[in-house]
């Protein structure tokens, strides 16, 4: 077959006719053919040639070039596609390396086999194409809910079309048991959209908390229009959520929003969730406040957060404990995900006790260590003091407020508390220097006797041992493992050493080593604040 005058316009024709049907670029048809003619003449000439082929957009002419480029003598390879600047003297005037020089050669003929592997390369770009544009259009509807026909199931995994190809909803990604039969229509929310080899893969999900969220948007006009915010989607698929919502318009309730009219809204979204109830509750700045009504229908009695260690401790009646972590711990466990904090629940009598048990042992501390009478020991720890170093420094005018405490017997105390903690500091250092710690270390400024014992029992003996502790190794932290937060100890945590004040006296220690460049230090300070302060700005912006 030989591209003449007669078919030329067919070129275009089917070109124009295949874009349509796949709904993709003409011009990216026209160029797959362009590469498979290109392919078919290099059969002809030769491989190794660099045969090109242009097809006129009007016309539908195809024109065949062979296009030699010229190289350095050494770097000459393949002969029939390059040649020297001395060769290319009688094919250009004052050729240079990198020219190329392009001769028009005559049409092939393509026989059968030439002929199926044109067909070949253009079915390929075409459908290479074809997915790239699938890709790029599910791509953007990412995070979006779709509407769909079940085709087909696959070991308990449901395929899906959703119009212009196949989406996936696995099976861990189904709410509970539900089943589906082919011909059904399905909703899902778009959670990723991957390009692989085989195509464009995407995949669905009805468990996902975005699901819900992106449900109440489609049901409540207050949610699509940025009146009403979702802070804080949890859910147990198929059986419970809650979902913290807060409002930007002072005269409009966000839990009464999205509940509707004789709770419409709310319905509409349970029955497409299979019956799953929701918990809508008004999202709160102040965790504690946002915890206490997350545990509802519970009462809680008391709430104490710790913000380093990202763990909230609730104290409920002691009625009410069954009620506030729920059947299986559902409640207690959605309340946990809802607000990104781990929470510890005890009744008002295991709080009690605790709190007993550790007046009890602050009592016995002071008895011991200040040579104190019991009644005496119980006021400092009913005065709120908890160690040593409270009495000693505190302000004396904090330690006359006691009853029965004047200005000699506060002087006595003090005097008497800095004795027991110059004792201690003192068999610290002695300890810390058997186990082999430098001075260099022990005169860090920072590091206390008793952390340089503590840092000393765990190997840390010089200063460039502590300079190569990570923050966290110093000041302890959390980790997640399996979906579980596990605390990790760290060497200075008992004495109250944080997170920054670690790093702070690690880079500290390696800019005296010489580690770190203190320029490169402030340069990273300056770029935080320059950051911190575009996003203020922005946050602005936005509001």
């Amino acid at each position: 077959m030989a591209i003449t005058s007669a078919n030329q316009l067919e070129l275009l024709q089917t070109a124009e006719a295949v874009a349509r049907e796949k709904m993709i670029d003409p011009g990216l048809v026209v160029e797959a053919m362009e590469e498979s003619l290109a392919r078919a003449a290099k059969s002809r000439y030769g491989a190794e040639m660099d045969i090109r082929v242009s097809i006129d957009r009007k016309t539908g002419k195809a024109t065949f070039t062979r296009v030699r480029t010229v190289v350095e003598e050494e770097e000459l390879e393949n002969y029939q596609a390059e040649f020297t600047v001395e060769q290319a003297k009688q094919y250009l005037e004052n050729p240079a390396v990198g020219d190329t020089f392009v001769e028009e050669v005559p049409p092939v003929e393509l026989g059968r086999i030439a002929a199926q592997s044109a067909k070949q390369v253009i079915l390929q770009k075409v459908r290479e194409a074809e997915r790239d544009r699938q890709f790029e259009e599910f791509q953007d509807r990412a995070g979006t809910i779709i509407n769909g026909v079940v085709k087909r199931e696959e070991y308990g995994n449901v395929i899906v079309d959703v119009g212009r190809g196949e989406a996936m909803l696995r099976r861990n990604e189904k709410i509970g048991r539900e089943a589906y039969r082919p011909g059904d229509r399905i909703r899902c929310y778009i959670k990723d959209v991957r390009r692989e080899t085989r195509g464009p893969q995407i995949f669905l999900s009805r468990t996902a908390p975005e699901f819900m969220a992106e449900l109440f948007k489609m049901e409540v006009p207050e949610i699509y229009d940025g009146i009403i915010e979702i802070k804080a989607v949890a859910r147990d698929p198929g059986s419970r959520a809650k979902i913290g919502v807060v409002s930007y318009d002072g005269s409009i309730d966000p839990v009464g929003a999205c509940v509707g009219m004789r709770g419409s809204r709310v319905q509409a979204v349970v029955n497409e969730l299979q019956g799953e109830k929701i918990d809508i509750i008004p999202w709160n700045e102040d965790m504690p406040t946002f915890l206490v009504n997350a545990l509802q229908p519970a009462e809680v009695a008391k709430v104490v957060l710790d913000e380093d260690a990202e763990r909230i401790e609730v104290v409920v009646p002691d009625e009410q404990l069954s009620l506030a972590i729920g059947r299986r711990g559902q409640n207690v466990r959605l309340a946990s995900q809802l607000t990104g904090l781990d929470i510890d629940i005890m009744t008002e009598e295991e709080e009690s006790k605790r709190r007993q048990a550790e007046f009890e042992e602050r009592t016995k501390l002071f008895m011991d260590t200040l040579d104190l009478d019991e009644f005496f020991a119980q006021l400092l720890v009913s005065e709120g003091f908890t160690n040593l170093e409270e009495v000693a420094y505190v302000e004396i005018d904090e330690l006359l407020v006691i009853d029965g405490v004047d200005e000699d017997t506060a002087k006595e105390l003090q005097a008497r508390a800095r004795d027991v903690l110059e004792e201690q500091a003192r068999k610290a250092l002695e300890r810390a220097r058997e186990l082999g710690a430098e001075d260099s270390l022990i005169s860090f400024d920072g590091l206390n006797p008793q952390m340089v014992e503590a840092l000393a029992e765990d190997g840390v003996k010089t200063l460039e041992d502590f300079a190569t502790c990570a923050d966290w190794e110093l000041a302890g932290g959390w980790t997640t493992v399996d979906g579980q937060r596990v605390k990790d100890d760290g060497l200075l945590e008992k004495f109250d050493v944080s997170l920054e004040e670690a790093q702070t006296m690690v880079m500290t220690a390696r800019v005296m080593l010489g580690w770190v460049d203190p320029a490169d230090l402030e340069a990273e300070a300056e770029e935080g604040q320059e950051a911190q302060h575009g996003e203020a700005v922005a946050e602005e912006a936005e509001e």
